[in-house]
């Protein structure tokens, strides 16, 4: 992050504050914009912004602005490194757009800009103190697991909402594709459920205090799979995460990485997205 004052060469390093922990850890299948899938996550502060003091207040107000780093943009696949890329893109094609057209990259929301920071309007669920730790329980992030966060602030309608503002190219939310799913599918999702909830009853009963962890809360989020998630991931697909080049390509299996299980679907004949496979990771 720049900051253009008296030297140009002068730079502004803003402090990662914390990290969102949440079911997703792949780009794939992320929503492309905030509150379009009502999935929950975890904001886990960082010390010293971990205290409880610097929230005071903030639980008055159903929502919040984050701003976050794009932290995958540039993870080299075939080692897991990030690499270095300054090079600037004027330009980028919006997959709302097709994935052809291009605009101006300050005319998109796309990931790859030069400051590589998102900004995200959240609805704030709740406040936990975990083990003297703030912890900010938050739906309807389009942040992946891991993402940094930058800044924190409360939402104000009457100043932020402008009710008649003008979208451009996105006016309405995007058209959702219907989601079925095989009977293997269902089978396999509510035998990895019972599953889940057999490993939680054991920790219960070898951990009594591993409830009020932090390490607890985080795992729950990530990993433990319940009966609602089936919801959850069929509201996630129906955004529709394949390139927009493929739109039309009923010959492709395409895999969403959600907690500990990697979902299958592809698109039938019929013009909807159906999965066909949840398998668990590992």
């Amino acid at each position: 992050m720049v900051c253009e004052n008296a030297s140009q060469d002068e730079e502004y390093r803003a402090p990662i504050i914390g990290y969102h922990r949440a079911p997703l850890s792949q780009k794939f299948g992320a929503p492309r914009q905030p509150n379009l899938v009502a999935l929950t996550s975890v904001i886990e502060m960082s010390s010293p912004y971990d205290t409880p003091a610097a929230f005071a207040g903030l639980d008055a107000f159903s929502h919040i602005w984050v701003t976050w780093q794009f932290h995958h943009n540039y993870i080299d696949k075939d080692n897991g490194l990030n690499k270095t890329n300054s090079s600037f893109r004027p330009q980028v094609r919006p997959p709302r757009l097709g994935g052809n057209q291009k605009i101006g990259v300050f005319a998109s929301r796309s990931m790859y800009r030069p400051s590589a920071l998102g900004l995200s309007v959240v609805k704030l669920e709740r406040i936990e103190i975990v083990e003297g730790r703030v912890l900010l329980v938050i739906s309807g992030a389009d942040m992946i697991d891991a993402t940094p966060i930058i800044d924190i602030k409360p939402y104000v309608p009457y100043s932020d909402a402008i009710a008649h503002a003008e979208s451009g190219f996105a006016p309405a939310a995007p058209v959702l594709l219907k989601v079925t799913m095989t009977e293997l599918a269902h089978k396999q999702f509510m035998s990895l459920v019972n599953e889940s909830v057999i490993h939680k009853e054991q920790d219960k009963k070898n951990h009594d205090k591993a409830k009020d962890t932090v390490a607890a809360r985080i795992y729950k989020i990530q990993n433990q799979l319940l009966r609602s998630d089936v919801d959850v991931i069929k509201s996630l697909i129906a955004q529709d995460p394949r390139p927009a080049y493929r739109r039309h390509d009923t010959k492709t299996l395409f895999v969403m990485r959600y907690k500990a299980v990697d979902v299958s679907f592809h698109l039938t004949e019929l013009g909807d997205l159906q999965i066909t496979a949840v398998i668990k990771v590992g």
